[in-house]
């Protein structure tokens, strides 16, 4: 339906009554802007993209301040920014048992060009976001730009990166986890998280809307369309399928948690409803072809995972790390990464997941040890995975990995065991926005660990972000840096840069 600004309005207003919303036996003014979470999108297609956002005109106060209501949605999607040119609008209901939250899927629009959209509730507007559409397939691309950001904890600093990726003229940002943080507030920190640890559906939208409250984060949403994957936080710390942490919790329970979790999360992401959670389960793995320039895989790695061996934590080499049933995917999306990488004819294979790859020995010095939460506690299927890159000769592989609070440039080689063993593919780790606060350019005993892990290329403790520019001819990776966190103003710095060229695995210094 094409229309023009001024009859959109007019639909809009006689559609939610000019302010208005029903709540079955009539209608109520709205009180306040219900568009204090600001808009999204995310899951570009070559023709479409999910537009989302939540109405919660008391974002801390149960159902947002609306209660029971079901709100009509006014949208519109147009080819400018001013929003008046191919006008495409409709309406949908934000429903309470979906937190108010709006999804709408777009279909039917042109490929690989940007798009701007707005919601309406009666007099009330949102934002105006940016979004765009991925390329047809099987079309030669010339580039793509994207961010790739992780563990943003609003206790433990500001969201200063993300107001400098703004600026960054994205295409697409990803996201790899720990988006909120699940924990009770603490005292004495930048700022302070509201009611206790999330362990309820209300406990856990109230997170989500006390974080998406900052304005940099609204802005960063607003500005690109988003792709989405947990990691822990969002649910449980090191969390492992339906294994707590603390021992004392049955699965039966924590399933039940995570259903809390991952409806609420739901709500509060631009995903497509093939993600909508049935019950504790939730499918998050999924491809997004760019073009004949670049397939991005997208994984889960905590949902399906075995209990962390060791007991977790940082443990010197053991048998558990090699136990044939231990795993991160599991089963089904490792065959499903494997038989999409192999039909795979992209220029680049991009696998964007939560956790480290390398087998970085985190004790520089005498002695060794391993991450159990990261993939070298899970040895048998990291071979696995590096084995099949190798023997499948799969075209230009790049991991992207967040988690870690750390940046980290990696070789990926055949053989952790034989350090000179061959290049197979190649690793950027992003750091933290924000969790662990204000980091430091050089970590302890960095040149020893760099001699201990020679395949390691890079490795800085700052807060920030990765900025990629990909083209058929080389993968550029700049690590994106802020000295501080925990005041206002940080300038914005770049420490490193690596390139990747095809046919040559491993990172090169640019």
């Amino acid at each position: 339906m094409m229309l023009t600004r001024r009859s959109f309005l007019a639909a809009a207003a006689a559609t939610v009554g000019g302010g208005l919303v029903s709540c079955g036996s009539g209608v109520k003014k709205l009180s306040d802007d219900p568009f204090q979470l600001g808009v999204a999108s995310g899951d570009p297609s070559p023709d479409g993209v999910v537009l989302w956002t939540r109405l919660a005109p008391f974002p801390l106060e149960p159902g947002g301040g609306l209660g029971r209501e079901t709100v009509n949605v006014a949208w519109r999607v147009a080819e400018d920014e001013r929003m008046t040119q191919g006008l495409r609008t409709g309406t949908v209901a934000s429903l309470p048992e979906l937190g108010h939250s709006v999804h709408v899927e777009l279909s039917g629009l042109a490929s690989d060009r940007p798009y701007w959209y707005q919601f309406q509730v009666g007099d009330a507007m949102s934002a105006v976001g940016r979004t765009r559409t991925a390329p047809a397939p099987g079309v030669a691309v010339g580039r793509v730009r994207f961010g790739v950001a992780s563990c943003n904890h609003f206790e433990m600093g500001l969201f200063t990166a993300f107001d400098h990726m703004v600026r960054e003229d994205f295409d697409l940002i990803f996201h790899l986890g720990d988006y909120i943080y699940e924990g009770a507030g603490v005292d004495k920190r930048v700022r302070k998280h509201a009611g206790p640890e999330c362990t309820t559906l209300e406990g856990y939208r109230q997170r989500y809307a006390q974080y998406k409250t900052d304005p940099a984060l609204q802005a960063i949403h607003a500005v690109a369309p988003w792709l989405f994957t947990p990691d822990d936080h969002e649910f449980d710390n090191n969390c492992a399928g339906s294994i707590s942490e603390e021992k004392t919790v049955t699965p039966q329970e924590f399933l039940k948690r995570r259903a809390a979790a991952y409806q609420a999360m739901y709500e509060n992401m631009p995903l497509r409803l093939a993600a909508r959670p049935k019950g504790p389960d939730m499918l998050l793995y999924r491809r997004i072809a760019w073009g004949k320039l670049a397939d991005f895989f997208v994984l889960d790695t905590r949902q399906y995972r075995t209990d962390q061996p060791c007991g977790d934590g940082n443990k010197p080499p053991s048998p558990e790390q090699l136990d044939p049933k231990g795993t991160l995917m599991g089963a089904e999306q490792r065959e499903w990464l494997f038989d999409g990488l192999a039909r795979s004819g992209a220029v680049w294979n991009a696998v964007a997941q939560q956790v480290m790859m390398a087998r970085v020995d985190r004790k520089p010095g005498e002695g060794i040890l391993y991450s159990m939460d990261q993939w070298p506690g899970y040895e048998f299927e990291r071979r696995r995975v590096l084995k099949f890159l190798h023997e499948r000769k799969i075209a230009n592989a790049v991991t992207l990995a967040g988690d870690i609070h750390t940046n980290w440039a990696n070789d990926l080689i055949a053989d952790f065991d034989d350090l000179g063993s061959r290049t197979i593919a190649s690793e950027f780790v992003g750091t933290s926005i924000s969790s662990g606060g204000d980091g430091v350019k050089t970590p302890k005993d960095l040149d020893l660990l760099l001699s201990d892990n020679p395949f390691v290329k890079y490795h800085n403790a700052e807060r920030g972000y990765l900025k990629c520019e990909v083209d058929a001819k080389t993968w550029r990776t700049e690590y994106r840096t802020v000295p501080f966190v925990l005041k206002p103003g940080a300038p914005i710095n770049t420490r490193a840069s690596f390139v990747v060229e095809p046919g040559k695995p491993g990172v090169q210094k640019a």
